[in-house]
């Protein structure tokens, strides 16, 4: 039976993932599972893994709807990443399952370690913003987009950190465009992971629920701090994946702990 202080932890740290994201871009997903163990005190990591992939799909789906009416998704290229994705994401999901919740952990923490890492590359946004998709394109995107979705889908994350570079290598397009296009895959794979958790009854309705609400807060207030932070916006993102790093050995330390 889910308890009071659960709700409003699932609440708290889905406005605190919807304002890290807001300020600091991709990334800020992945601490959704973390948070759900610690602060909404889910015991279970493939229940917190697939909460969370749930919330994270309906919050992309929001960033999506700015995103297209600014013009900045490439329909064609994200449907080509995100359909060959699809499958993946639901073969990633099933082998997480099968595999023991602490083992799963330390796989987790290991991508956001990577995660972490990627966010202390430098960013470019050298690239064509007028891309088509063409047939060799096409041979390019549609093996990545494979690959990514069996990651999202055995993570439980959005994968943006992968589909953004994944869409520029394969494509050419700016990281404006490719940050915008991602969106479509974040859409694509935590759904079929979220609805692959959820066959096994590992989705938390009430959880999900308090996750979307509290991810509605931390956007509306995520936005006015990121335009504060927008003169010093490389620092803000180092000390951030900083942070998620911490995060990272923290529970790879709770995994190995075994609890």
């Amino acid at each position: 039976m889910i308890e009071l202080w659960q709700i409003a932890g699932a609440a708290v740290s889905g406005a605190a993932v919807a304002w890290l994201l807001t300020v600091f871009g991709g990334g800020g997903s992945v601490l959704a599972t973390p948070l759900l163990m610690t602060v909404a005190g889910v015991a279970d990591p493939h229940i917190a893994i697939g909460t969370s992939a749930a919330a994270v799909a309906v919050n992309a789906l929001g960033g999506l709807a700015v995103q297209a009416r600014a013009g900045r998704v490439k329909w064609p290229c994200a449907l080509v990443f995100g359909g060959a994705g699809l499958g993946g994401a639901l073969i990633g999901a099933e082998i997480a399952k099968a595999i023991d919740g602490h083992a799963l952990l330390i796989w987790f923490a290991a991508a956001m370690a990577a995660i972490a890492l990627s966010m202390l590359l430098p960013k470019r946004d050298l690239g064509d913003p007028d891309v088509h998709l063409t047939p060799s394109m096409t041979l390019k995107l549609a093996p990545v987009g494979a690959a990514t979705g069996l990651a999202a889908g055995f993570f439980g994350i959005g994968g943006g950190f992968l589909i953004a570079p994944g869409l520029m290598a394969a494509t050419g397009m700016t990281l404006a465009n490719a940050a915008a296009t991602s969106l479509v895959s974040v859409v694509l794979f935590g759904a079929a992971t979220s609805l692959s958790y959820a066959a096994s009854g590992l989705v938390n309705w009430p959880l999900f629920a308090a996750l979307v609400g509290g991810g509605v807060i931390g956007t509306l207030t995520g936005a006015r701090a990121s335009r504060a932070l927008a003169v010093r916006a490389d620092l803000a993102r180092r000390l951030f994946a900083v942070m998620i790093l911490f995060v990272a050995t923290y529970v790879a330390w709770r995994a190995l702990a075994g609890g």
